[in-house]
Order: C-alpha cells, then structure tokens, then sequence
C-alpha cells in the first residue's frame, strides 16, 4: 500500500509532458523557418547571379562606309550652301568634314563647281547628288536671293526634313530663323569646334539610318 502511494507520487504531470512537448516544438520552429529562409536566400542568390550572367549584346551601328553602302549612290555626302561673305568659315568645316575618318565628300561651289557650266544647273545637280545639306545661315545668307534659292532647292528634294537639311545659324537672332525651315531643329554655332563636331555627328546619324533601312528593305 505504502510502495503503491509512493508511486502514485513519483508519476509525472500530464500537464508537465505537454509543457515539455510544446516546449520542444516552440524551440524547433526558429531552426526550421531559418533554414527555409535561408534555402529561399540561397535560391534568391543563385537567380540573381544567373540574372546578372546574362548581359544584352549591345546593337552595333552599321559601318557606312561598306562597298555596298546606299552611301555611294550619290556624288556627295554634304553639300555647303553658304553666302560668298562665309568662304572662309565654309573652307574651315569642309576641311573639317573631309578629315574625319569617314572622309566626308563635300560640294563647295567655288571649288567643284564645273568650268563654264551654268551655275543653276551646277547647283541643282548638287543638291539632288548630296545626301546632306548644310545651310549656314548667316546676315549674309539672309539677303542674298541666291542663298534663298538654294534653300528651296533643298527643301523642294526633301521636305520631309528627315535628317537631311541642316540649318546652322551664326550671328542671327533666332527670330530671324527663316520661316521655311521652323519645322526643322538648327545648330547654334557659338564656339565653331563644337558647331562642326555637331553637323559631323548629324551626317553620320543621317547615314547610319539610310543604311539600316536599305538592310530591313532587303530583308
């Protein structure tokens, strides 16, 4: 009886081993959410290093100067309208333009024009073999009716100002910009390094997209 009670006293709480149970599982759980936190960390990472191993090619600019670039249907890539006033500044860019890598070739009246030819015609013939033109608009180009002509001229064989006319001002006010030509963004020459580096980059930019498009229409 007395070995019977002891016993009985000795037995353990239901309310212990469930303590002991729950606490088991409250400790556990730390260790098992660290480990799947970590799995996810672990699988985050190696997404983000596939991610950043795969890199885009970067799209190349087509090489305009290939034997069968569009760029060698006509005679001249530039051709210079200026006023007899501008020789020498127009001498300086056209010197520019030809030492580029690209070896621009550039119309300038006074020194391709053909001997004893009409200078109408010489100018026409110009502008329709040009890809580019290049208006330095200057208070001489302003009065003189032959620089208005070849203007229209240029206009006349792309009016869609598609890259092709370049309107260059110096010493204009801009409320002078001629009116035929406000659909068209000009260059503001102020220090004439940077001016020249701007009509050069817009020429190769004219070029670049005549020979993208040539590509896609032989495709």
């Amino acid at each position: 009886m007395a070995g019977w009670f002891r016993r009985l006293l000795h037995k353990p709480k239901p309310s212990s081993v469930e303590s002991l149970k729950s606490s088991h599982s409250t400790s556990s759980s730390p260790s098992s959410s660290s480990s799947s936190s970590s799995a996810k960390s672990s699988s985050s990472s190696s997404m983000s290093l596939a991610t950043s191993s795969i890199s885009l090619s970067p799209v190349s600019a087509p090489d305009i100067s290939t034997s069968d670039s569009p760029r060698w249907d006509k005679s001249y890539d530039v051709c210079i309208c200026h006023s007899e006033g501008d020789v020498e500044l127009v001498e300086e860019l056209v010197s520019y333009l030809e030492g580029q890598p690209e070896s621009f070739r550039c119309f300038l009246q006074l020194r391709d024009a053909v001997a004893g030819s009409a200078m109408v015609t010489e100018l026409c013939d110009a502008v329709q073999n040009s890809h580019c033109w290049v208006m330095l608009i200057t208070p001489s180009f302003l009065q003189d009716p032959w620089c208005r002509y070849q203007m229209h001229q240029a206009l006349a064989e792309a009016p869609m100002a598609n890259g092709r006319t370049i309107p260059v001002l110096k010493d204009v006010d801009r409320k002078d910009y001629p009116r035929e030509l406000r659909n068209i963004y000009y260059i503001y020459m102020v220090l004439k390094e940077k001016s020249f580096r701007q009509i050069r980059d817009t020429v190769v930019r004219y070029l670049q997209d005549l020979c993208q498009s040539s590509t896609k229409r032989m495709e």
